[in-house]
């Protein structure tokens, strides 16, 4: 890296946070202090059956705090969802937002607390810097460890009528504060455990060959990557292992910090046309792209796939660069297969002539911007094809 690029100025923007076990306890606490009046719970029916949204709750009533719950929320939250949540803050006259659930909860709760203020439908704030006026106070509680909404400036939201992913990028959407806490994760199943941590691996490889990436970028996301290495497969397959679940967790915070300050690139966008024209969950879409995007960007890149290689726990010094693309290729497709994500498109419900259609959404997308190597749109569907 060259001096000029060491020393260019960058800016890195991050909520205040705590990490450690029982942090979601601290929810009342936060929001006495951050000014809440009445509160809304935006999560969903899956975190309220796991008795996470309670012990948030529970943690108001003891600050005697009033609140209303909002839970209707999909995997991939929609549009109308977040207008609804809208109507729900204004009605119950609430002025402070908590997030408890997955990235779901906690982009559609960045999304009310967007339109709320500045009193526009959510999908006017698709693109970069396009929110004028900041939301209220707003505290998430992550429940996975995937998709770091709660330290990221990031928001995706489903655009139902036209079946692709809006994303909203601003530092008006960053949580003021994020309570994360990797008890919570005890309850995510095998297959989500992986799907989220190999979310986690993406977000951080994409940050790391960014073409936004910086020194402090580089940082957080080669952490992760050596966290997911080292603890993916033992979260998956001891569910109650809190040194494990930690770790994770840990892991995902770097990330999110990574990509959240980088940008990500075409596995993104790719997995962002996926989720909005077929509901592909966001995690299974990252996992089964990331290798092939990751095979196409390696010539732009070739010294820093060598570093998420070694940071995957392969010896690469000294090797050629074919040998490297090789090596790293293979890594990331032996943690993916032995974490048993052994889905492909085809298995996620895609079909052959869908790829011209979610390859031009992709393009679109603001991720493809950061991409190290600028594709085509054939290149997309070729790598597509790929993974089917």
């Amino acid at each position: 890296m060259q001096a000029s690029e060491i020393l260019e100025p960058r800016k890195f923007v991050a909520p205040e946070f705590i990490f450690g076990l029982g942090a979601r306890h601290l929810a009342g606490r936060y929001a006495q202090n951050l000014g809440a009046r009445k509160v809304l719970v935006v999560t969903d029916p899956g975190v309220i059956a796991a008795g996470w949204t309670h012990q948030v709750t529970e943690s108001l009533e003891q600050s005697a705090l009033d609140y209303t719950v909002f839970a209707k929320i999909t995997s991939n939250p929609r549009a109308e969802e977040v207008m609804e949540g809208v109507e729900v803050y204004r009605q119950e006259k609430c002025n402070f937002i908590i997030a408890v659930g997955g990235g779901s909860p906690m982009d559609c709760a960045k999304g009310i607390g967007i339109s709320s203020s500045n009193q526009v439908h959510i999908l006017d704030f698709e693109g970069v810097d396009e929110v004028q006026t900041p939301g209220p106070p707003l505290v998430c509680i992550p429940t996975t460890a995937g998709s770091a909404a709660e330290v990221s400036q990031f928001a995706i939201i489903t655009h139902s009528r036209e079946q692709r992913k809006i994303a909203i990028i601003s530092k008006m959407v960053v949580p003021d504060a994020a309570l994360i806490d990797p008890e919570t994760t005890t309850t995510m199943d095998a297959r989500l455990t992986a799907a989220t941590g190999m979310d986690v691996l993406t977000h951080a490889v994409e940050a790391y060959v960014s073409n936004a990436s910086s020194p402090i970028t580089d940082l957080h996301a080669l952490e992760a990557i050596r966290l997911v290495a080292v603890y993916l497969l033992s979260a998956i397959a001891r569910p109650d292992d809190m040194v494990a679940r930690g770790k994770m967790m840990l892991a995902s915070t770097h990330a999110g910090l990574a990509f959240s300050n980088a940008s990500l690139g075409a596995v993104h966008a790719m997995a962002h046309s996926l989720g909005g024209y077929l509901d592909t969950p966001h995690g299974e879409a990252n996992a089964l792209l990331l290798r092939h995007v990751l095979a196409f960007n390696f010539e732009a890149v070739p010294e820093r796939c060598a570093a998420i290689g070694e940071a995957l726990g392969a010896e690469l010094q000294g090797a050629s660069e074919q040998t490297i693309k090789a090596v790293v290729i293979e890594k990331v497709a032996s943690l993916q297969e032995e974490a048993g994500v052994s889905y492909t498109l085809s298995t996620l419900g895609v079909r052959p002539d869908d790829i011209p259609t979610l390859a031009y959404k992709a393009m679109r997308d603001p991720c493809m911007a950061t991409n190290p190597r600028r594709p085509t749109q054939k290149d997309i569907e070729t790598i597509y094809e790929e993974a089917f």
